[in-house]
């Protein structure tokens, strides 16, 4: 640039080469150049464009000063025109400002009252909302957070504390953001290594990455674990292999992982590892080369954290059990039978019939199918038993240990399937015999901690049983006030009254103090549900107190 300057100025006198030199070195004259402003628009465009296209979220592009951010802006609505709208509450990209009448005509349409600000800092805030750019000079730059914002295109000298203050906008957390990019367009490196070592030596923490070059060599040496990870499953036939065996590969690779020592954990871990620098990266050569397949890293990923979560889930989704273990697959060829593909006939009973559990039984990916169903069981044991402590103690402590030995590999996983089916099945038959005669189902859950001592039933018999269980539950509604759980005193009110009614009808003696312990844990989850309805109850909506 100086070479150019001085071929321009060549023939002018020295003393107005200097003046016109120290006027066209500053900085904002050389920042602002119209030909500089069109490169940096389409390079923003190009790379922020390829940043959403793996990691949805917002940006924000700091520019030395007004009027640079309006020439930018229509130098980017210029290429993309569909970014723009005159109206605040529509356009993908704004300016803000601040201004008054006074100033150039150009710089009107960007200058707004505090409502007017307002309203466009909640779209930017909002991660559904289409806006997704702002351009701003010093508005924004401190004490303004949008947790999804993930890249900031940098276009003004900052240092010390105000680059630090800048650059934190993208350094907040927000669910699947793996981390905040700064594009640099004026070198400000030097005084960004300087800001963090004050940063740092004053007690702030963390290791923000200087150089890209590094980023993608910490890129490429987390997608060589993740690969290597495989070992001898060859991944890469997904991407040449006919749309309706591409699932079949995912669960191919989701069974090899689980197949390893602590592969599950490993892989999830490698792989977030991986995504983190990976969208640091993007949209860089080196991250364009392996995006397939990271993209397929984590789809394996996304399976078998689907596969092992405990999320509740309803009878309709129960009733599609596959829901569980494949997504539905849908491609130009049409839409792919997840069931078929899986190696199972479409459940149309219930998920623990025996002949879905059959089904289990008989699936090739046998680690697969002990992850489906131990996270079927769990959602099954938590769906049934919510208010009855005892079964869902019981069933619940089955489930743990069978996989703990699995996982402790003391059984296999077709050993362990099998007793997982026999859980299942104990929890089908429990619940359709869960009717207990002469007792409400409020009562049955009282009646369920008593009969958990098999000696009680021996030397009580039933019909005492059921007398005890309708004298707790009356106990429990007494007490239970709305904050009862956290009141020490009424806990130890109700266990003076519980190992009395146990003692008073002749519980087992030696049995007493765990019964009393169980009765107990019932008693907290029904109290609380029982103090709520008492509390409605009282307010007069007009419910009925035993609805």
């Amino acid at each position: 640039m100086d070479k150019e300057v001085d071929d321009l100025l060549e023939g002018e006198e020295l003393s107005r080469q200097d003046a016109l030199k120290a006027e066209y070195a500053q900085k904002e004259a050389i920042v602002g150049n119209s030909e500089r402003l069109n490169t940096i628009a389409l390079d923003i465009i190009e790379h922020f464009e390829a940043r959403q296209s793996v990691l949805s979220g917002k940006g924000m592009i700091v520019t030395m000063s007004r009027g640079i951010a309006a020439d930018l802006y229509e130098k980017i609505v210029a290429y993309r025109p569909d970014w723009h709208s005159d109206d605040d509450a529509h356009g993908a990209i704004k300016v803000i400002i601040t201004g008054s009448a006074s100033d150039p005509d150009h710089l009107q349409p960007h200058i707004r009252n505090k409502q007017r600000v307002k309203a466009i800092e909640k779209r930017i805030k909002d991660p559904n909302d289409p806006l997704e750019l702002v351009i701003v000079c010093d508005m924004w730059l401190t004490g303004f957070d949008v947790p999804n914002m993930h890249t900031m295109y940098l276009d003004k000298p900052l240092k010390g504390h105000n680059l630090m203050q800048a650059i934190a906008r993208v350094n907040r957390v927000f669910p699947g953001k793996t981390g905040g990019l700064v594009v640099d367009y004026l070198g400000v490196a030097g005084a960004l290594r300087d800001a963090i070592s004050d940063y740092t030596q004053s007690g702030g923490r963390g290791a923000p990455q200087l150089d890209i070059a590094e980023a993608v060599a910490q890129m490429q040496m987390r997608y060589e674990v993740v690969r290597d990870l495989f070992g001898n499953f060859d991944y890469r036939q997904y991407f040449t292999a006919p749309t309706d065996q591409q699932l079949q590969i995912i669960l191919d690779a989701e069974e090899y992982i689980l197949g390893l020592e602590d592969g599950e954990k490993r892989l999830k871990q490698h792989v977030l590892e991986l995504s983190k620098a990976f969208a640091l990266v993007m949209p860089r050569p080196e991250a364009l080369k392996i995006r397939e397949e990271v993209a397929l890293f984590q789809a394996v990923k996304a399976r078998l954290e689907k596969v092992s979560s405990s999320a509740v889930v309803t009878d309709a989704e129960y009733r599609s059990a596959l829901k569980q273990i494949v997504d539905k697959a849908i491609a130009p060829v049409g839409v792919v039978d997840v069931f078929e593909a899986a190696g199972l006939k479409k459940p149309e009973l219930s998920i623990l019939s025996d002949e879905f559990l059959a089904e289990i039984r008989h699936m090739e990916r046998k680690n697969l199918a002990v992850e489906a169903l131990q996270k079927l069981l769990a959602d099954e044991i938590k769906l049934r038993f919510s208010r009855n402590y005892a079964k869902d103690t019981k069933f619940s402590d089955l489930l743990n240990q069978a996989l703990t030995r699995y996982r402790n590999g003391t059984i296999e996983a077709a050993q362990v399937i099998e007793e997982l089916i026999n859980i299942g099945q104990q929890v089908r038959q429990t619940v359709e015999s869960g009717v207990v005669d002469g007792l409400s189902e409020d009562e049955v859950i009282f009646y369920d901690a008593l009969v958990e001592n098999g000696s009680a039933r021996e030397v009580l018999g039933d019909a005492q049983l059921r007398d005890i269980a309708r004298v707790l539950l009356e106990q429990v509604r007494r007490d239970a006030t709305i904050d009862w759980a956290e009141r020490s005193n009424i806990q130890a009110k109700l266990r003076v009254n519980v190992k009395k009614t146990l003692a008073k009808y002749g519980y087992p003696p030696d049995q007493q103090a765990l019964a009393t312990d169980m009765v107990l844990e019932q008693a907290k989850r029904y109290g609380n549900e029982w103090s709520h309805k008492r509390a409605v109850y009282d307010a007069g909506d007009g419910a009925s107190l035993l609805s």
